[in-house]
């Protein structure tokens, strides 16, 4: 056996986010070394720079700005508030290089691993080149992730366009903000900017806004945003874009009729595209899906034995917890022979408005698809005591339920702690639990998460009729 060279690695990952430092990490707890090559959003990825972190952080500011201006409570006067935004921006860049370094680089230390900066370039022999190196894997793993998708309408470039990346490096507020796209980001950041100031216009091409979640869910989360001044609009196809005097005007057909909305911006939230383009892909012979993302097994290798491929690349679930667990699981399944996949089914997700919206499992429809026979119950935010409580009712929680064997098939919820309410419906589901499992575990009293106890309850009893401590 020949010598191994400072080149010779058990595993060599292309990208440098999520899914590459879980697969790196759960390496070198196994004993293997790796070499990270990144090129791209600085280290850590989209989550720390330019995703979850900072947009959540400017979502909360946002959020307690507004709301202090309107207290739920009458004994709470009103009264002014002031709002520093470029302030807001630096704390968010503050934090942002504080948990790069904390969350990223220091995790490093004393680990058989190596982060290299610069564009790797996969060749076919399960060789990376960067910067003169030539790096030998056992395995490599693709995990470069994704960028904003620009969609191609008419005159968008010319007009130019901002996406979460850029709109949040401004220090500037736009004074009105369209948003193109009425998914988790575009809904997030039209609330996030809602919030601190600007008049906000959404447009989503889907007859509603989050069209993949339960029609309940779009309806709920579409009164709450327009009852704070958010105009939307739905079926909304964009034919044009222009700017003129310095204003983008977008004009879409809506139900047949034309419609012209004017604004000082236009951010594109409109999806993401994978980061496959210029790394050998196609000369290394990886199968990539008609949108661009990297084909896998169910055990996360590609069309290639030895390379594996997780994360946003891949195209599953655009999440950080999957990027995550998808890292570890190749990582594992390369470096172990095992064959471990996920049940995507089990993954909550969230979206980071107020109220939030979250969900787990199936939803009515799907449940159908494959074959349920579904009975579904749909209760308020004002049937929950701790809602009354706090003054805060807006919401809905929807159960799916196989009606022949009672199992919970899917929750899904908006409520202003829904992210965190969720769990216990994704432990729900991991177990297979019924109805009357979850009726039969006692809930504190008063909680928002109580309501899924009195989701399960309203497959029993007229919600009309319920008291709050029927058992």
């Amino acid at each position: 056996m020949m010598p191994r060279s400072g080149d010779d690695f058990d595993l060599v990952i292309l990208g440098g986010g999520a899914a590459a430092f879980a697969a790196a990490i759960r390496a070198d707890e196994l004993g293997f070394r790796s070499a990270m090559v990144n090129a791209g959003l600085p280290m850590g990825g989209t989550c720390v720079n330019v995703g979850c972190i900072p947009s959540k952080f400017l979502l909360e500011a946002g959020n307690e700005y507004f709301y202090r201006k309107s207290p739920q409570f009458a004994c709470n006067l009103p009264g002014a508030v002031r709002c520093d935004f470029p302030e807001a921006i630096a704390n968010k860049d503050r934090m942002v290089r504080r948990l790069r370094k904390t969350n990223y680089q220091d995790v490093l230390t004393d680990r058989k691993i190596e982060y290299i900066e610069g564009t790797g370039t996969l060749r076919p022999d399960r060789t990376v080149t960067v910067r003169g190196r030539t790096l030998r894997g056992r395995h490599v793993l693709l995990a470069t992730g994704s960028s904003p998708k620009v969609p191609p309408i008419e005159g968008l470039e010319e007009a130019g366009y901002l996406t979460n990346r850029s709109l949040m490096r401004r220090k500037d507020l736009p004074g009105e903000l369209m948003v193109l796209g009425g998914g988790p980001l575009g809904l997030e950041f039209a609330q996030m900017y809602s919030h601190f100031g600007s008049t906000v216009t959404v447009l989503e091409s889907a007859p509603r806004l989050l069209p993949f979640e339960e029609p309940e869910v779009s309806e709920e989360i579409t009164r709450c945003l327009t009852s704070e001044g958010i105009t939307v609009h739905t079926g909304a196809r964009v034919k044009r874009i222009q700017r003129k005097k310095g204003r983008v005007v977008c004009d879409l057909t809506n139900d047949s009729r034309s419609l012209t909305c004017v604004g000082d911006e236009i951010l594109v939230a409109t999806g993401v595209s994978p980061n496959t383009a210029g790394i050998g892909l196609e000369e290394a012979g990886v199968r990539l899906s008609d949108r661009g993302f990297v084909k896998t097994s169910p055990h996360l290798e590609t069309s290639v034995p030895g390379i594996w491929a997780a994360g946003d690349v891949v195209g599953r679930m655009a999440l950080e917890t999957v990027a995550a667990k998808e890292g570890a699981l190749a990582a594992r399944n390369a470096l172990q022979g095992e064959t471990r996949s996920i049940n995507y089914d089990l993954v909550p997700h969230a979206v980071f408005t107020n109220p939030q919206v979250a969900s787990v499992g199936l939803t009515d429809a799907e449940a159908v698809r494959r074959g349920f026979q579904c009975e579904c119950r749909v209760i308020t935010m004002e049937r929950i005591p701790k809602a009354l409580t706090v003054g805060d009712t807006r919401g809905i929680l929807k159960m799916v339920v196989d009606a022949k064997t009672r199992r919970v098939l899917g929750v899904h919820i908006v409520s202003p702690i829904a992210a965190d309410m969720i769990h216990a419906a994704a432990y729900a589901l991991r177990g297979s639990l019924t109805v009357e499992d979850i009726i039969d575990t006692v809930h504190t009293f008063p909680t928002f998460s109580e309501s899924l106890k009195i989701a399960a309850e309203s497959f029993h009893h007229d919600m009309s009729r319920m008291s709050c401590c029927i058992e």
